[in-house]
């Protein structure tokens, strides 16, 4: 008997990889990602052809197929929670005029010179006038990393004194943040007052001493305490006779008419407050920053401390957030303005569409939420799509991926924070999560 064909080396049929990075398509990968995260992508089409899963003439359309769109490992995600600003897809979608900022800055910039004179200029100051414009009761602003490092460089400033917080405003916030630690950890003194859901201004009056820096008021921004209960107000709080510091958390800058108990900066400032600190990146719909808006000599006292330079933000954050304040609606404030019956009409749509491609999908009215720690307890009317929850794990490995929220063994994709723009890719997504 003859000895049966001997199989080829499956090493000799494997394309070399200088042959397939000459390839036109994967040199301009390269030029565009960076030859490692290409060359990776090689050695595993590569390996896919030594084991038999690949033909060796489907190379460069696999690696092409499996290169990101940039260079991170980030990946776009379809946010149809139902939760507008959601921390764990970060925060705010910026708006297309914060994006095309974002270009502009990325390149040399005149972020720290006056070119009219050629001299060092204030470091972004027009995201600074745009703030003052945007809320002119402010005297001066000043623009750190987040909105945690606003009030740490509060702490910081004036180490050492007492600062005077109600009990039940010493707050925690994501993964395990608190307040008093912060405070505390910077190098200030805590003087709580009242009780967990009571506080008179008799008992802030009887706490200020001549080592009492300040007043601190903190928005309870992701939680509502109801019942038996009182707080003083702000404009109580102004007629003390030290400095009043409010932490409004969410960045609302202005009153909206959806968010009636969320206070914004405007109205707090014109209640007498000294100075407002929040967050950039939740209802104003700008980058992640902190905010601190008042008085002039409180800002610039703050300004000029040595470790305001730790919590300095760059130039890519100053143009997104003068481009926020200054442009179209950020996404933000277009999905709290979105009419619900617009909403039905196009989860009605996107179900009907996937109906008659044999999916299970029905229009259903929903519930949405702020989210970002902003405006708790508050629910806004929306519109879902539902599914099979089978397929919640296969539309988030998908691209883009998605991510909805299973109640009652049915997958919702709310509509509220998704772009109209979207509508299609989100269609898309969903059939191929559910074909077969």
């Amino acid at each position: 008997m003859s000895d049966p064909p001997r199989q080829p080396d499956p090493r000799r049929v494997v394309p070399r990889t200088d042959r397939l990075l000459a390839e036109p398509k994967l040199h301009e990968a390269a030029a565009r990602l960076g030859p490692a995260l290409v060359k990776a992508a090689v050695r595993v089409a590569q390996e896919r052809v030594r084991r038999g899963d690949l033909h060796p003439d489907d190379v460069v359309a696999a690696v092409v197929e499996s290169l990101p769109a940039a260079a991170t490992t980030m990946r776009p995600v379809v946010n149809a929670t139902g939760v507008i600003v959601h921390t764990n897809l970060g925060r705010a979608p910026l708006s297309e005029a914060a994006v095309q900022a974002l270009r502009v800055a990325a390149g040399t910039t005149d972020v720290e010179v006056d070119l009219a004179t050629g001299r060092r200029g204030r470091r972004g100051a027009g995201a600074v006038a745009a703030l003052l414009a945007a809320v002119p009761q402010a005297e001066d602003a000043h623009v750190v990393n987040n909105g945690a490092a606003a009030l740490a460089l509060l702490a910081v400033a004036f180490a050492g004194r007492e600062v005077v917080v109600a009990r039940g405003e010493l707050v925690e916030i994501g993964d395990g943040f608190r307040i008093p630690e912060l405070l505390t950890g910077a190098g200030l003194v805590l003087r709580e007052v009242g009780t967990t859901n009571r506080v008179r201004l008799q008992d802030y009056a009887d706490a200020v001493t001549n080592a009492t820096a300040f007043v601190l008021k903190v928005h309870p921004s992701n939680f509502v305490v109801s019942g038996f209960t009182s707080t003083v107000s702000v404009q109580a709080l102004a007629a003390l006779p030290v400095p009043l510091v409010v932490d409004i958390g969410s960045g609302l800058l202005r009153p909206h008419p959806r968010l009636p108990d969320e206070p914004d900066a405007a109205g707090v400032l014109r209640g007498g407050a000294d100075l407002v600190t929040s967050s950039g990146d939740k209802l104003l719909g700008g980058p992640q920053c902190g905010l601190l808006l008042g008085r002039a000599a409180l800002v610039q006292q703050l300004r000029r401390h040595p470790v305001a330079r730790a919590m300095r933000v760059d130039k890519l954050t100053l143009a997104a957030l003068e481009a926020t304040l200054q442009g179209p609606l950020p996404p933000v404030r277009q999905a709290l303005a979105t009419d619900p019956g617009t909403l039905h009409e196009r989860a009605a749509s996107i179900a009907r569409r996937l109906d008659e491609l044999a999916v299970d999908a029905v229009a259903v009215p929903s519930t949405a939420a702020v989210g970002g720690g902003g405006a708790p307890g508050v629910t806004i009317d929306s519109a879902a799509v539902s599914l099979p929850a089978e397929g919640a794990a296969r539309l988030r490995a998908g691209d883009p991926a998605v991510m909805g929220r299973v109640e009652q063994g049915r997958l919702l994709l709310d509509l509220v924070a998704v772009d109209p723009h979207d509508d299609d890719r989100l269609l898309q997504a969903v059939r191929t999560a559910y074909a077969g």
